[in-house]
C-alpha cells in the first residue's frame, strides 16, 4: 500500500546478481534487517522474527518516507555491482551522487591567508589556534580561545584575514562523489538533475547532494564497501581449498552453530583483534566484563558500546543484572514489559523495545509507536508532551498505576536518547559472530585473510602480525618462490606471507613475479631472476625490497652479497633482453644463454643482527625475524620498572569516575622511538620493545631539554607518568627524562659474561678473545667465561687487566663474533619498582 515493491526488487535483484557472480553481500544494516520480505526475497540474511525485529521501524504507513536499504559489498566486488546496475538499467539513467566540502573553521583560514599572499606559517599558527572539536565555527573558536580576540585586537593581519574568512566560512569548497549513493532514475537523469563529470573518475555524478536528490523524487540505493565480507570470502576460499585435498565437507558459513562454545571462549578472553566490531581495546574490556556466552550478548554488544550507554551507567547495570544470582535482582518495571525486556535483563536498549513498551502498555500500533520513538529521539518538546498525553491515557486505560505509567514514560524518554536500532545490531553481530568462529576455528586462514585485505597499511599489518605471536601462530619470511601476491595459510598454524604486501613492490610486481614463476617453474639465482622478469615492472628499487625482506635468501650467498650483485644482474638481464629481442645468434644457431651463476656472485659479511633487522623493518614495515630491543632485553630488566606490557598489566584498573591522576604511575621503560610526529607545542611517539608499544607525549619544555635522544629508531630508557587515555582508547606516558640506553648499560654494568662451547673453536679462540676485547681495555667491568663441553661446565672469572668498558660497540663486535644469545652484561642492582 505504500507503494515501494518495486524499490524492494530492483534491490533484490542487484543483489541477487551479486551472490551468483562471486561478490559477497552483507547479511543486511540498518532497519532494513526488520523487514520479513527482505529476508524472504534473499535482501537480508536475518529472520526477523526470532529477534523481535519490527518493519515499522523500516517502513511506517503512518509516516510514509522513502526506504532506505544500506547494502554491504566485498571491497573489491562493489564497482563491479555498480556497474551491473548502470548496464541493466541504463547508463543515462544511473549516476552516483556529489558530495560537497565545506570551509571549516581551520580550512578557512588556511584558504583566505594562502589567496591573501600570506605565508602558510602566518594562518596555519591561527588556525591552530581554533580547538579540533565536531561542529567547530569561528564564533565558537572566539569564545573558547580567548588568544584569538587579543590577536585580531593587536595584529591587523590577522583582523583582515578574520574579516574576510568570516562570510566565507560553510561555502563549498570543493565537490566530491558520495561514498555508496548510487540514483536510478525512471527515464533520462537529466530530466530530474543536473549531471557533473569529476576528473578523477569515467562516470558522472549528480550536481544534487543527497538530500536534494531525495527531494526532487529520485530515488537512493546505498553501495557500501565492508572490509570484513573481503575478510571472509577470502578466508572461506582456503578453508575450503584445504577441506578439499583432506576429503572434507565444503564449509557453509551460513550453517555453523550459532552457540560454539571455541568461539565464545576466544570473546570471553578478549582475543578479539580482527573480529568484527569487536577489536578496540575499550570494546575488548567491555567484552571481558560480560562475558558473552549466548548470540544475543554479541547483539547487546553492539549496541552498548557506545558514548551514551558507556556514560550513562546501563552499561554497569546490564552486566551487574546479566551476573547477577536470580531473576529477583531484575526489575521488569511492570509484569507486561518482561517479554520486552527479559532479553536485556529490564533495561531499555534497543529502539524497538521503546516501541514495544507503548504498545504492550498503553496501546499504541506500532506505526503509532514509531512516531513516539523519533519524538523521543528528537525531544521535541510539543510533540513530547502529546505524545505523554496518549501514553498515559492509553495505559491507565489498560490498568497501569498512573505514577508507574509516568514513571516508565520517563525511563523510556531516557533511554530513547542512547537506544540502539536493534535490526542493526543483530545483523551486525551476526558478522562479528562469524569472524570469532572462523578465528576460533582456522586461525591460519582468518588472519591470513586480515593480512591481504591490509596489504597496504603497514601499521595494521603489524597489528596482525602482534596477533599471531599471541595465538602461536608463525608468519613465515616472504620467499619469492613461495609467495603469492597475497597471504595465504601454509598449514593450521603458519602464514606464507605475501609479495604484495612489501613496500616499494606492489601488487602488479608480485602479479608478475608469481605469474612467471607459475608459468616457468622455480627462480634459480638473482641473474635468473632478473632476466625472467619484466624490469619495467619489478624496478631496481623493488628488487631491492625482495632482497631487504629476505625473500630472495635462497637465492644467493646472503643479503648485502644479493644488494651488491643487483646492479650486475640488472645489467646482464638487459643485454640478454636486448639480444632477445635483436634475435642474435650464436654460431650453432642458438640464442646467447646468460652468464653462469658462479661466475657472478659476490661473498660480503652478513649483516650484524640489528643492521638486518631494519632493513627488513624498511620493506616490510614491521619487524619479523627479530627485533633491534632483543639484544638489551636481558638488560632492561636491570633498568626499566618492567616490560612496556607487564606494567599496563600491573596498572591500576581504569576507572572513568576517578581522576585520570590517580589512576597514573610513575615508571621506566625501554623500546625502540618510532612513528615521530608533532602536534602544536606537543610532540608524540611511540617506543616499541617488540612486544608491546605505548605512546610517549612530551610537551615543549621536555622536547627541547630530550631532543638529541628521540631519533626515529633508537632505542631509549624513558620516565614517566603512565595512565589510561580514554580520548586514545591506550596508555600514554607523559616523559620526565629520556635517557641512551647505551649510556646507562656503561654506568650499570659491572660484569660481561661470555659463553664458550668447547666443539665450537672456529667460533672463539683465546687469541680471538684478547683482540676482541683490546680496544674496550681498561674498564670497570669484569669479564667471565662460561666453558661448555660435553662432559662438564666451568665458570673462568678472568683477571683484573681483562675488565672492559660495556659500550655499544663492544656489543655490536661480540654479537658478530659470537651471536647475541652467546654474551650478556651482569649488574650489581636493579631499580625494579617497589
Amino acid at each position: 500500500q505504500m507503494g515501494f515493491p518495486g524499490y524492494f526488487l530492483i534491490v533484490a535483484d542487484f543483489i541477487r546478481w551479486a551472490r551468483s557472480n562471486g561478490v559477497p553481500v552483507g547479511p543486511g544494516r540498518g532497519s532494513g534487517a526488520g523487514s520479513l520480505v527482505a529476508w524472504v526475497i534473499g535482501i537480508t540474511d536475518v529472520d526477523p522474527l526470532p529477534f523481535d525485529l519490527l518493519f515499522e521501524r523500516f517502513l511506517n504507513p503512518e509516516r510514509i518516507s522513502m526506504p532506505d536499504f544500506d547494502i554491504d559489498f566485498c571491497m573489491e566486488g562493489r564497482d563491479r555491482v555498480i556497474d551491473y546496475v548502470a548496464e541493466r538499467y541504463g547508463r543515462d539513467r544511473v549516476s552516483q551522487i556529489i558530495t560537497y566540502g565545506t570551509m571549516g573553521a581551520k580550512a578557512v583560514l588556511r584558504d583566505v591567508g594562502r589567496v591573501m599572499g600570506q605565508p602558510y606559517g602566518f594562518a596555519d599558527r591561527i588556525a591552530r589556534l581554533v580547538p579540533s572539536t565536531p561542529g567547530m565555527t569561528l564564533a565558537k573558536a572566539f569564545e573558547q580561545e580567548p588568544e584569538l580576540g587579543e590577536l585580531v585586537d593587536q595584529d591587523p593581519d590577522v583582523r583582515a584575514l578574520i574579516e574576510v574568512a568570516r562570510p566565507l566560512e560553510g561555502l563549498a569548497r570543493n565537490a566530491g562523489t558520495h561514498a555508496g549513493g548510487v540514483v536510478i532514475a525512471p527515464s533520462a537523469l537529466t530530466d530530474f538533475a543536473p549531471l557533473y563529470r569529476p576528473e578523477d573518475q569515467a562516470g558522472t555524478v549528480t550536481q544534487f547532494d543527497m538530500k536534494d536528490v531525495e527531494s526532487v523524487g529520485l530515488v537512493k540505493f546505498d553501495f557500501l564497501g565492508l572490509r570484513t565480507l573481503t575478510i571472509i570470502e577470502s578466508a572461506v576460499k582456503m578453508i575450503n581449498a584445504r577441506r578439499l585435498r583432506a576429503g572434507e565437507e565444503q564449509l557453509d558459513l551460513q550453517a555453523i552453530p550459532m552457540d560454539d562454545p571455541s568461539a565464545f571462549r576466544l570473546l570471553q578472553a578478549g582475543d578479539t583483534h580482527a573480529v568484527f566490531q569487536l577489536e578496540s581495546s575499550g570494546m575488548r574490556d567491555l567484552i571481558k566484563r560480560l562475558r558473552p556466552d549466548c548470540f544475543d550478548d554479541i547483539v547487546a554488544l553492539v549496541a552498548l558500546y557506545r558514548p551514551g550507554p558507556l556514560q550513562s551507567g546501563m552499561v554497569d547495570t546490564f552486566i551487574q543484572r546479566k551476573h547477577a544470582d536470580g531473576a529477583s535482582a531484575i526489575d521488569y518495571l511492570h509484569p507486561s514489559l518482561e517479554p520486552v525486556l527479559k532479553g536485556t535483563y529490564g533495561v531499555i536498549l534497543y529502539q524497538e523495545q521503546v516501541m514495544q513498551a507503548a504498545q504492550v502498555l498503553a496501546g499504541y500500533t506500532l506505526g503509532q509507536a514509531d512516531l513516539l520513538r523519533r519524538a523521543m529521539g528528537k525531544k521535541i518538546a510539543a510533540e513530547m508532551q502529546q505524545q505523554r498525553e496518549i501514553f498515559m491515557t492509553g495505559a491507565v486505560a489498560n490498568g497501569v498505576d498512573e505514577d508507574l505509567a509516568r514513571h516508565i514514560f520517563d525511563l523510556m524518554e531516557k533511554f530513547a536518547e542512547y537506544g540502539f536500532n536493534k535490526s542493526h545490531s543483530v545483523a551486525y553481530a551476526l558478522l562479528a559472530y562469524q569472524t570469532a568462529w572462523l578465528k576460533a576455528h582456522y586461525p591460519a586462514e582468518f588472519l591470513a585473510a586480515a593480512f591481504s585485505a591490509d596489504m597496504e597499511y603497514t601499521d595494521k599489518l603489524a597489528l596482525h602480525y602482534r596477533d599471531c605471536r599471541q595465538m602461536g601462530l608463525q608468519l613465515q619470511q616472504p620467499n619469492v618462490n613461495v609467495s603469492g601476491t597475497a597471504f595465504t595459510a601454509a598449514d593450521e598454524r603458519s602464514i606464507c606471507y605475501g609479495l604484495g604486501a612489501l613496500k616499494g613492490l606492489g601488487r602488479a610486481a608480485a602479479d608478475a613475479i608469481v605469474a612467471e614463476r607459475e608459468a616457468h617453474g622455480p627462480y634459480t639465482d638473482l641473474f635468473d631472476l632478473c632476466t625472467r622478469i619484466d624490469t619495467a615492472k619489478v624496478n631496481k628499487r623493488a628488487l631491492e625490497s625482495l632482497v631487504k625482506s629476505g625473500a630472495l635468501d635462497e637465492l644467493g650467498e646472503n643479503r648485502p652479497s644479493l644488494l651488491a650483485d643487483l646492479p650486475l644482474a640488472l645489467g646482464s638481464a638487459e643485454q640478454y633482453a636486448r639480444a632477445r629481442a635483436a634475435g642474435q645468434n650464436d654460431m650453432f644457431g642458438e640464442l646467447a644463454p646468460a652468464p653462469e651463476p658462479q661466475q657472478r656472485g659476490s661473498a660480503l659479511p652478513r649483516w650484524s643482527p640489528v643492521k638486518l633487522y631494519m632493513n627488513e623493518y624498511e620493506s616490510l614495515g614491521f619487524f619479523l625475524s627479530g627485533h633491534p630491543f632483543d639484544q638489551y632485553r636481558d638488560d632492561a630488566v636491570y633498568l626499566c620498572t618492567g616490560s612496556i606490557s607487564g606494567v599496563i598489566r600491573s596498572m591500576p584498573k581504569h576507572d572513568p569516575d576517578v581522576a585520570a591522576w590517580k589512576n597514573s604511575r610513575d615508571v621506566t621503560l625501554a623500546g625502540l622511538i618510532t612513528d615521530f610526529r608533532k602536534r602544536g607545542n606537543r610532540v608524540s611517539m611511540y617506543l616499541d620493545d617488540g612486544q608491546e608499544r605505548v605512546e610517549l607525549a612530551l610537551y615543549a619544555e621536555q622536547y627541547q631539554a630530550f631532543r638529541h635522544l628521540l631519533d626515529e629508531r633508537s632505542i631509549r630508557v624513558v620516565t614517566g607518568k603512565l595512565r589510561y587515555e580514554a580520548f586514545i582508547d591506550g596508555w600514554r606516558l607523559a616523559v620526565k627524562t629520556v635517557q641512551d640506553i647505551d649510556r646507562l648499560i656503561e654506568q650499570r654494568a659491572r660484569g660481561l659474561e661470555i659463553h664458550w662451547l668447547a666443539n665450537n673453536r672456529s667460533v672463539l679462540s683465546v687469541e680471538m678473545l684478547r683482540e676482541l676485547l683490546a680496544p674496550y681495555r681498561p674498564g670497570r667491568c669484569n669479564v667471565a667465561v662460561v666453558y661448555t663441553s660435553r662432559e662438564a661446565q666451568a665458570r673462568l672469572t678472568l683477571g683484573e687487566e681483562w675488565r672492559v668498558r660495556p659500550s655499544a660497540e663492544l656489543r655490536e663486535r661480540l654479537a658478530e663474533a659470537v651471536g647475541m644469545q652467546a654474551f650478556r652484561f651482569d649488574y650489581q642492582e636493579s631499580v625494579q619498582a617497589e
